[in-house]
């Protein structure tokens, strides 16, 4: 479950397009950085050398299914080198089953498979304050986790390096927005570092 094809890129210095698509944790809400602005500088601090091309596909509000929707005009048409996942959150709080929101993604797999030679990497997203609804969460994020295993793929476990951090002695407070589920600056940096963790070169 490595992604040794774009890790060669980003050593040797070849171009290397990735396309995140995703929900309005992807898109950067209502900051000035998102994870993907802090990728990308941790991806120059760690290959110096890279050529790196990313495409934010984020919108907020969207689900699984919204993603699988527009799929072709955002992701399959752009020619990608490795594709970012990122789901879990709207279809959770919109009431999608779980299941139905894993062969989604899955769907999702199977086509960037079929049309492209592209690399996929799953991403989680973040822990939830309250109990109850960081339960149904982990719920979305446990059926990634399967899917990572079952189609041999690498996956970002974003919400497990929040929790490292907060039994660290983080408070969750200073790493979210108001509404206490979007992550401020601080949050999109852990969660780049998160995902920077499938990038190293002996993974």
């Amino acid at each position: 479950m490595k992604l040794k094809k774009s890790i060669q890129k980003l050593s040797s210095g070849d171009p290397l397009r990735i396309i995140a698509i995703g929900d309005s944790l992807t898109q950067g809400w209502m900051v000035s950085k998102g994870y993907l602005d802090f990728f990308a500088e941790m991806l120059k601090m760690n290959y110096p050398d890279c050529n790196v091309t990313i495409f934010n596909r984020g919108i907020p509000g969207d689900t699984a299914q919204g993603g699988l929707f527009r799929l072709r005009e955002d992701v399959l048409d752009c020619d990608p080198d490795l594709v970012f996942i990122q789901f879990a959150l709207n279809d959770a709080f919109t009431g999608v089953p779980p299941v139905q929101f894993k062969n989604t993604v899955k769907t999702m797999v199977d086509h960037i498979r079929a049309d492209t030679d592209a690399e996929i990497l799953l991403l989680t997203s973040v822990p939830i304050m309250h109990q109850d609804e960081d339960f149904m969460a982990e719920n979305f994020y446990s059926r990634l986790i399967e899917l990572s295993r079952e189609e041999n793929l690498p996956i970002a476990l974003v919400h497990l390096h929040w929790k490292k951090k907060i039994a660290e002695g983080t408070d969750i407070r200073n790493l979210v927005q108001m509404d206490m589920v979007h992550p401020n600056v601080e949050g999109y940096r852990l969660m780049a570092e998160a995902i920077m963790g499938e990038f190293t070169r002996d993974n």
